[in-house]
């Protein structure tokens, strides 16, 4: 009886062996050619932002900013509006720029200096500004993310990413202040 149990034992886990193994071979054919792969696909994830826009614009205490007349390869791919924070109300536009590095709009009517830090990733001000448009903005650098900040009419505007600076630019120039779901007079731009 010994001899039976003993090769039965083996049997019991050569079977289970052997179904591992057409278990997984079955597993990899499925993978293979059942599960497609398309290595050319893009990764980024592209949203309209325009009804959040409308519906944020309504809410917000100060007039918000979005791009106007950017290049398509510029591909919206974060949004919201937040009115109760602890940041203030804050608006928050992110973009992949033509070479797929990070580029967004944030704005605040919150304390300046804890808004920046936030959405700067802890960046420091450089003492220089760029000029955009005629408008001054303040250059920060950062581990993380660069930033242009302006401060005007009771709310900080920042444009950060890990977009070079000329990238940055390009985004400030495009923003346009908006208010009731059109562009307000350019004058507001901060």
């Amino acid at each position: 009886m010994e001899g039976v149990a003993t090769t039965r034992g083996k049997k019991t886990v050569r079977d289970m062996v052997l179904s591992m193994g057409l278990i997984s071979l079955c597993a990899g054919v499925v993978y293979l050619f059942g599960v497609p792969h398309d290595e050319d696909r893009d990764p980024v994830r592209e949203i309209d932002y325009r009804a959040e826009l409308l519906t944020a614009e309504r809410a917000a205490p100060y007039p918000l900013l979005a791009p106007e007349g950017l290049d398509e390869r510029w591909r919206a791919t974060s949004v919201y509006y937040r009115g109760q924070s602890d940041l203030g109300a804050v608006w928050h536009l992110g973009f992949h720029d033509p070479d797929v590095e990070y580029a967004a709009v944030e704005q605040s009517d919150g304390e300046p200096e804890r808004f920046i830090a936030d959405a700067t990733r802890g960046a420091e001000a450089t003492g220089a500004t760029v000029d955009v448009d005629g408008a001054a903005w303040e250059r920060y650098e950062g581990p993380k993310y660069d930033a242009l900040v302006r401060a005007a009419d009771g709310h900080t505007s920042v444009v950060t990413g890990t977009a070079p600076f000329e990238r940055l630019a390009e985004l400030a120039r495009a923003l346009e202040p908006r208010q009731g779901g059109a562009p307000a007079a350019r004058a507001d731009a901060g």
